[in-house]
């Protein structure tokens, strides 16, 4: 099973002191988070990517490049990329080129971005999110598994003979997951291609992650890609970890009281009891943690969002050091103990997808149409 951590980039000063880093201070700050994430040992670090302050994570490309060159062995991801506003040729190209560099250390996870005057910003409308998010990622996935593209769409200028350069390292496409919070279009989309579903979680109460994980395996299943155990499911979280609960608490209270994200609203001990933000000890974030599993199933990735709200620098390391060194090596045990043989306990990697070879359902364009067409009885 992999673990990671997520940053959505903002940029939110510190309630005690009332000081914001600068732009250049909060991407070093991430790219200080990623680095620890690395020398504790944990697998994945994913950016967010959003257009507007306070955030400062626009290009996450370049970003994750730098991240690529400075680690060996982190996987590079997004949380996430906007597959409606961008022009999936870019991203076709970008991320291919970073896949190159990184030594296929590369997936990507799609999104449509809660932001709405994004969409005008890049020229499109936001009542089409939802047509954005499935045209524009069956076009990427053409132009990552097919040398010479040739596309009439909706929302796009047409392509004629147009070839992606570079092509997907060893000619295998990173492994994608689309995240949702409430569409079920979403859970739709990655059950037919076969991709991964991340439920980004932080905000909902668990009967309803149950509901859109219950959707996207019970779907993977209707299109062939296995048995609903064994869909590919990701999950974020959010932690705040001290020696003791009260601790924990007392520290962390006035960042959550004025987090953009979620301040000014419940109090921290409602929002705890309704979503799976855990503030507390070491022992109840494993708790915690390794009780998602009742309600969604075994998964293959836990994200959690460890540097927001203001959090200084020095608090956020801190926080990740005892993520790696004390919480999940228990998690990583205890979530083995009881998965199914059948089950993966790991996504796909760039490894696993190059061994698999260049038949496999990866690397056709639509697997779950070529399986139906094959059970359709000949004429």
């Amino acid at each position: 099973m992999q673990f990671g951590i997520f940053s959505v980039g903002d940029i939110t000063p510190d309630p005690t002191t009332g000081e914001a880093p600068s732009e250049g201070q909060r991407i070093d700050a991430m790219t200080r988070a990623a680095l620890k994430a690395e020398e504790v040992g944990l697998d994945v670090f994913a950016t967010g990517e959003h257009h507007n302050p306070p955030f400062v994570v626009s290009s996450p490309t370049t970003h994750l490049g730098w991240i690529a060159a400075r680690t060996e062995r982190l996987l590079l991801s997004t949380s996430t990329t906007l597959i409606t506003t961008n022009d999936p040729v870019k991203i076709a190209e970008d991320y291919a080129v970073l896949q190159h560099l990184s030594g296929g250390r590369v997936d990507l996870m799609m999104g449509r971005g809660n932001t709405g005057p994004v969409y005008p910003w890049f020229g499109k409308d936001i009542r089409d999110g939802i047509d954005l998010a499935v045209e524009n990622y069956h076009l990427l996935r053409r132009l990552w598994r097919e040398p010479v593209v040739n596309w009439q769409g909706r929302h796009r200028t047409p392509l004629h003979g147009y070839t992606s350069t570079p092509a997907p390292l060893d000619g295998t496409p990173p492994f994608v997951w689309h995240g949702s919070i409430r569409s079920t279009e979403i859970a739709e989309q990655a059950a037919y291609y076969g991709d991964g579903f991340f439920h980004n979680h932080i905000f909902w109460n668990k009967e309803h992650t149950e509901q859109m994980v219950k959707l996207y395996r019970r779907r993977f299943e209707h299109y062939g890609h296995g048995a609903a155990d064994q869909a590919v499911v990701g999950l974020g979280g959010q932690v705040f970890i001290g020696e003791t609960e009260a601790e924990a608490k007392r520290f962390f209270r006035p960042y959550f009281d004025n987090a953009p994200v979620y301040g000014h609203g419940p109090s921290l001990e409602d929002f705890s009891a309704m979503t799976p933000l855990t503030v507390g000890t070491v022992e109840q974030v494993v708790e915690r943690t390794l009780g998602f599993a009742d309600y969604v199933g075994d998964y293959q990735r836990q994200l959690f969002l460890i540097d927001h709200a203001g959090l200084p620098t020095d608090v956020v390391l801190e926080q990740i050091e005892i993520l790696g060194r004390e919480v999940v090596p228990v998690l990583r045990r205890e979530f083995e103990r009881g998965r199914p043989a059948h089950v993966p306990s790991d996504p796909p990697t760039h490894a696993t997808l190059v061994a698999a070879g260049p038949d496999a359902a990866h690397h056709q364009v639509e697997p779950a149409r070529a399986r139906i067409s094959a059970e359709e009885p000949a004429v």
